[in-house]
């Protein structure tokens, strides 16, 4: 008996996704709760695994299909696992499969009719051919969809590239990366011309001719799921709030220096490096206690206060930028906020996050300095009301008891919803999260 692959339930707000990459082929023997498929939505991938043990017998929505929730993405046959799956499954396919499922069945019986002949030759090489496919299919990198078409429009084979996704699959960035890399290779091959013998000169030409661009190609790509929903968001958030940006700066001096005096200490017995993550958290959350606006939201024509403080924390993964959720981070230790970014940020690199990792939160902390920015202005996440953005430490001249020093420096930024908080609570809000990062053991002192 056959039974449903279905798309699971992926959270509130999504109700379509994108069938990413099918795991097994039609045919194939899968495990039950083995994964069969991985989808895409506007947040996370979710991989689905199989509601059964037994033969895949059908698929009815391909990679990079669309599909909404509750919808059929194919079906398991039950059945007894074989020791040899190659012509067993095709002969079982091919029973329980309609029109296309057959044509697909015939393709995998194919390889044993051209052993036939083989056959009548030497009986006792028939065996070994005919295993031949299977180790053959399962070696094959997996190439994803975006990869495959960034492959052919750079003229290069998929699977000479080597792949960093999950279980070694190939990603648009692997092509990329391998483009990148043999384009300075191809260089070298015309001053080599002259050396080689006269019939090869009029073939290199036309090779170098691709390798060689005049900056004015194009490619059309089309637009991710993810990268939808942010720019979604992005514009609700500018014409829903009214968005303002107050400016500070803090001497990164204490924090530095109460870093490399305990960090080697701190990784020895939590396991878990000390960054800036947890004392801009604790800071925040110390500000939000006094600040209680920031935490707020405006829902309809009411005000939400909130008791506890969920804090995003603006990570870039794989695919993006995801914001998780760090839950009753008021609560939380140093130890224990860093231990949560620094998983949260090896699972985002990973596409491995969860939905609800991702939702709620009541104010975000976005850090453009790790990649390089001086100054920015960010954007709010609705219908949170505040986000502090942090930036690049950089030594500049300053005043300090009537001296000219030069300090660690850090420009802070804090967007706010001007509807529900007012200028002298965001200047306030962000002159206390400078306080306590200039002065860190107000933080672990409540003063």
């Amino acid at each position: 008996m056959a039974m449903d692959i279905v798309v699971p339930e992926v959270g509130e707000s999504i109700t379509e996704v994108i069938v990413a990459e099918w795991h097994k082929k039609i045919g194939q023997w899968v495990e039950l709760d083995e994964t069969v498929v991985a989808l895409d939505t506007d947040k996370v991938s979710v991989e689905v695994p199989a509601p059964k043990a037994g033969f895949l017998s059908e698929i009815l929505v391909a990679a990079e299909g669309t599909a909404n929730v509750g919808d059929v993405l194919g079906r398991v046959e039950a059945g007894e696992r074989p020791a040899a799956p190659v012509e067993g499954v095709a002969a079982k396919v091919e029973k329980a499969a309609p029109a296309a499922k057959v044509a697909v069945s015939t393709k995998a019986a194919a390889p044993a009719k051209t052993a036939t002949p083989a056959k009548a030759a030497a009986p006792a090489k028939t065996t070994k051919p005919a295993k031949a496919p299977t180790p053959a299919r399962v070696a094959a990198p997996a190439v994803m969809p975006a990869a495959a078409r960034a492959a052919a429009d750079a003229g290069i084979d998929p699977s000479s590239v080597t792949g960093s996704g999950r279980g070694g699959r190939v990603l648009k960035e692997d092509v990329h990366k391998a483009t990148a890399a043999v384009a300075p290779v191809a260089k070298p091959t015309p001053p080599a011309a002259p050396a080689t013998p006269t019939p090869p000169p009029p073939v290199a030409p036309p090779v170098a001719r691709p390798a060689a661009t005049d900056g004015r190609g194009e490619r059309v790509v089309k637009l991710s799921r993810l990268r939808k929903r942010v720019a979604e968001r992005l514009v609700q958030a500018q014409q829903t709030a009214a968005i303002l940006t107050t400016f500070n700066e803090c001497d990164m001096s204490a924090v530095k220096a109460l870093r490399s005096q305990h960090k080697a200490a701190f990784q020895e017995r939590y396991g878990v490096k000390l960054g800036f993550s947890s004392f801009f958290v604790r800071a925040v959350v110390d500000a939000l206690q006094v600040w209680p606006q920031v935490n707020a939201s405006i829902v309809g024509d009411t005000i939400v206060y909130r008791d506890y403080c969920d804090i995003g924390v603006a990570i870039g993964g794989g695919k993006g930028l995801v914001v998780p959720i760090i839950r009753n981070a008021e609560a939380l230790s140093f130890a224990e906020i860093e231990a949560q970014v620094a998983d949260f940020g090896r699972r985002a690199r990973d596409g491995k996050l969860k939905l609800h990792e991702l939702q709620g939160g009541t104010f975000t902390i976005s850090n453009g300095g790790v990649y390089g920015s001086l100054l920015s202005t960010p954007i709010l996440n609705p219908p949170q009301s505040g986000i502090l953005g942090m930036h690049n430490i950089v030594d500049r001249p300053i005043g300090v008891d009537g001296e000219i020093v030069l300090r660690p420096m850090m420009y802070l930024a804090l967007s706010y919803d001007h509807r529900l908080v007012d200028g002298r609570e965001a200047v306030s809000f962000l002159i206390h999260v400078k306080e306590r990062i200039e002065a860190p053991e107000r933080l672990l002192l409540g003063v």
